[in-house]
């Protein structure tokens, strides 16, 4: 393709492509200030109905208690697979429910951590501590400041290989098959009709 046969830039597609990425943060923030609003609360209305319980184990880790926050604030209907059940309501609050159970020991994996249960969300993860020792609430863990020589307190293989693996099985017996369109390039949604499938990145278009 020539310099002189090549298409005119579009800037309002380019800004529309960082917008829909998140690229910018402001417009982002505007976007869902003006247009999130209606559409959070319509979806909130009728998640209770159409949504059963999302399990998540390791709720209580960096990331687990991260996503039990997003799905509560989401209205989702959340159960937390935790190991103690006292110190994960410190952690994690009111508004989910909590079930005591280790998934590295298969018998505590019972029906009832099952019940309506539609996904299950797994952040679990052999725990990182400071060699010292830390805090029952790992203050020195997350802090994220001052460096501490770290070690690993959990068996990886026994927890992320065989408890995921316990897990898993479980839950296969509970939830029914099924699968989820992530992303289709082939035949784009409404939101992403603006961004050329033929895009190879933020602006620019290939020659083929």
């Amino acid at each position: 393709m020539t310099q002189n046969n090549r298409s005119p830039w579009d800037a309002g597609r380019f800004i529309k492509t960082l917008s829909y990425f998140e690229v910018i943060p402001f417009l982002s923030c505007l976007q869902r200030l003006f247009t999130g609003r209606a559409n959070n609360q319509q979806s909130s209305q009728g998640r209770e109905k159409d949504m059963g319980v999302i399990l998540v184990a390791g709720a209580t880790g960096g990331v687990g208690k991260r996503v039990v926050r997003c799905l509560v604030e989401r209205n989702y209907p959340v159960r937390a697979l935790v190991r103690n059940a006292q110190k994960a309501r410190e952690i994690l609050g009111d508004n989910l429910e909590l079930f005591e159970a280790d998934i590295t020991i298969p018998e505590t994996l019972t029906p009832a951590l099952y019940k309506n249960i539609t996904a299950v969300v797994c952040c679990t993860g052999a725990r990182v501590q400071p060699v010292e020792g830390d805090t029952p609430n790992r203050e020195k863990y997350d802090q994220g400041i001052k460096f501490y020589r770290p070690e690993v307190v959990d068996s990886p293989e026994l927890l992320e290989y065989q408890g995921i693996k316990n897990l898993v099985q479980a839950a296969a017996e509970y939830l029914e098959p099924g699968k989820q369109l992530l992303f289709d390039f082939q035949n784009p949604s409404d939101d992403l009709q603006e961004t050329d499938r033929k895009s190879v990145g933020v602006g620019r278009l290939s020659s083929v």
